[in-house]
């Protein structure tokens, strides 16, 4: 997951919601966050393959597993390869806790290295919203920024897909979420597509396909376009683990997706 979520997150979310009744009456339509009975994601090792227009471009290994904490941990690093990386040297490790009971947001670390910087964010999840704190290094006399984003329901990455394969989806099937993934808050809403089979390079699976869509969430609570993406769609696996397979999306520069490769299933504690 080069910038192992934050590309993962520019491929699950897409565009604007249209329509300004939707914009004024957002907030009213968020999922408050409640976990069905659904079977715990077991331990797992993956390894996913991120590409451009058919041309492979980054990979990521994913660790996730429940700890002695009593939390859901998942831990990545990925990084640019071949030609990719002779264009651009791109690093990161990404850490993300979640309670086991409730899926809400804990914390989240993400570190992001080039051949010039360094930058590393931190988040502290808590009820009413989130702290952020960003530090780059070299510093060059910039000091580390500590930014506040109030509003209840919020998740991360790996809370929102863990609260939403927690969920039924059946088809037609809608939820919305407020993410915050590293920077900035989104409204996504969640559309169950249906239910196909699809290969990967991991395997063929019977999958179930979302379509998602995307606003950003201005410091004053309005939506505003996100101009860069078209339309993305995201399979995966129609089991009990229900784990993402492939995510693909159409945005300004072409098409850019993720594959999972290749993934096993232990008892491992991370």
């Amino acid at each position: 997951m080069i910038r192992v979520y934050a590309l993962f997150f520019a491929a699950l979310l897409l565009w604007p919601l249209q329509g300004a009744s939707a914009a004024e009456n957002w907030e009213s339509t968020v999922d408050v966050g409640r976990a069905e009975n659904f079977p715990a994601p077991r331990a797992l090792q993956a390894t996913y393959g991120f590409g451009w227009n058919g041309f492979t471009a980054a990979t990521a290994e994913v660790n996730f597993a429940k700890a002695d904490d009593g939390q859901f941990h998942l831990r990545a690093a990925g990084r640019t390869v071949g030609l990719a990386r002779t264009l651009w040297k791109f690093d990161v490790a990404y850490e993300t806790a979640a309670a086991a009971d409730t899926l809400r947001p804990i914390s989240l670390k993400q570190s992001e290295s080039t051949r010039s910087k360094q930058i590393v964010t931190e988040l502290a999840f808590d009820a009413n919203g989130v702290t952020r704190k960003r530090i780059e290094k070299p510093a060059k006399g910039k000091p580390s920024k500590t930014r506040r984003f109030d509003l209840p329901n919020l998740f991360d990455l790996q809370s929102a897909l863990l609260y939403l394969r927690s969920q039924p989806l059946e088809g037609g099937e809608v939820h919305r979420l407020v993410v915050y993934p590293t920077t900035s808050a989104y409204l996504a809403t969640v559309t169950v597509a249906g239910r196909e089979s699809i290969s990967v390079p991991a395997g063929k699976f019977n999958a179930i396909k979302l379509n998602l869509q995307l606003s950003k969430i201005s410091k004053d609570r309005k939506l505003e376009p996100h101009r860069k993406f078209r339309r993305a769609s995201v399979w995966i696996s129609d089991d009990a683990d229900r784990m993402i397979l492939r995510i693909e999306a159409q945005i300004f520069v072409g098409t850019v997706f993720a594959e999972l490769q290749s993934v096993r299933f232990d008892n491992a504690k991370l």
